[in-house]
């Protein structure tokens, strides 16, 4: 597949949405005010940053930025500002579902990393107030920004009524409404992936990617799928490749990252304990399983962006059944302690595996790289 043209962002972000009068808002469904607005960098303080800078319609909806320190977390509007964690993609962020716990106390699903909002509207409305990403000091600077553009005017006018200009926080929900809406649209979740293709009969996969798709749903080889799989076979259509529940990994600390965004080595990342409605420690150190679709367009990986290449990945979680990995090949040094070393998913069976040869490895990635989607198969190319 050919890498696009300049003109690529534009086009794919209106593959799903019709096209928007340029001089009356008035005839705006939601979906395309929602679009207008992933885009518009005069949402942010320095009118630099829009959705669209940290999930890139053009690389897999991830922050693929050139900076210091390589995608492993975003730089803020103010140019200087880092924040802590990876931004993960927004590709099928729709699927996701509200945060719920279960009588055993295990948490499943919500937007974030720590699942601290519920849907996506919520999720929408958390980066154009932080202070390390958009920078806007509160709702009504947004809505005062939103107010400079007269299809904004128009469009919110005709969808939320004439009063919703006189209500601060009624105007800010429906911005984030908005986003979300254009964020539910198939452009987000295609899912037209190699995989998808070869479930309806259309492709087949190579001898290397049918090992690694064995391998994937294997209770008995990896059990990978014991985290990434939500729906039952053989109605694997439309499979988002992660259950959204949390776990610590023993994940280190990206030490990259400390040393720009001024934390230091001694911040902890608690994971779903900082969850600001969750105060039980048993969630410390655990992160909410990511899709699997595009991961391997949407690097560097895991919560802090600790490790660049998927191949690692799976070392690393090899590591923990097979006695001979212990290197990690990113830095020719081992595998380095647990950020969190308590409430390690370890013990637990669905983490038992047997040890991988390099073959095996080998062919897990081949897998994944078939969940990326169809108008993203070049980067494939690139990488």
């Amino acid at each position: 597949m050919s890498k696009p043209t300049a003109l690529w962002l534009g086009l794919v972000a209106l593959l799903h949405a019709y096209p928007i009068a340029a001089n009356d808002g008035s005839a705006m469904t939601k979906e395309q005010l929602g679009q207008m607005l992933f885009f518009d960098v005069n949402l942010s303080q320095n009118r630099t940053q829009s959705c669209a800078t940290c999930h890139n319609p053009n690389h897999a909806f991830i922050d693929n930025r050139e900076s210091e320190l390589e995608g492993m977390v975003s730089k803020g509007d103010d140019g200087v500002s880092f924040g802590d964690r990876n931004t993960p993609t927004a590709s099928y962020a729709n699927k996701i579902p509200r945060i719920t716990r279960n009588n055993a106390g295990e948490f499943k699903g919500g937007l974030f990393l720590d699942g601290r909002e519920r849907d996506l509207a919520g999720q929408a409305g958390g980066p154009p107030l932080n202070p390390l990403e958009m920078g806007m000091p509160n709702k009504q600077a947004v809505v005062d920004r939103l107010k400079e553009n007269r299809v904004y005017v128009q469009g919110f006018t005709a969808l939320f009524g004439d009063a919703i200009w006189s209500d601060t926080d009624a105007a800010y929900l429906a911005m984030t409404e908005s986003i979300a809406a254009f964020e539910k649209t198939d452009f987000f979740s295609p899912f037209d992936s190699k995989y998808d293709r070869y479930l309806r009969n259309e492709v087949k996969l190579t001898q290397q990617e049918s090992l690694g798709e064995a391998l994937f749903f294997s209770q008995q080889f990896t059990n990978c799928n014991a985290c990434h799989q939500l729906k039952a076979f053989p109605n694997s259509q439309g499979e988002t490749f992660s259950n959204y529940e949390y776990h610590n990994l023993g994940v280190p600390v990206n030490t990259a990252v400390r040393k720009v965004n001024g934390l230091g080595t001694k911040h902890i990342d608690k994971g779903l304990l900082e969850h600001p409605r969750i105060n039980d420690e048993a969630q410390a150190g655990k992160f909410k399983v990511p899709t699997l679709r595009n991961v391997a367009v949407t690097g560097p990986y895991m919560h802090n962006g600790v490790f660049k290449d998927l191949r690692t990945v799976v070392l690393f979680y090899d590591k923990y059944n097979n006695s001979t990995r212990t290197i990690n090949p990113e830095t020719g040094q081992p595998w380095r302690a647990p950020e969190v070393d308590k409430n390690l998913a370890l013990t637990e069976a669905k983490f038992q595996s047997r040890a991988l040869t390099d073959k095996q490895v080998d062919a897990l990635v081949a897998f994944m790289k078939t969940l990326t989607d169809q108008r993203y198969e070049y980067l494939l190319e690139e990488k």
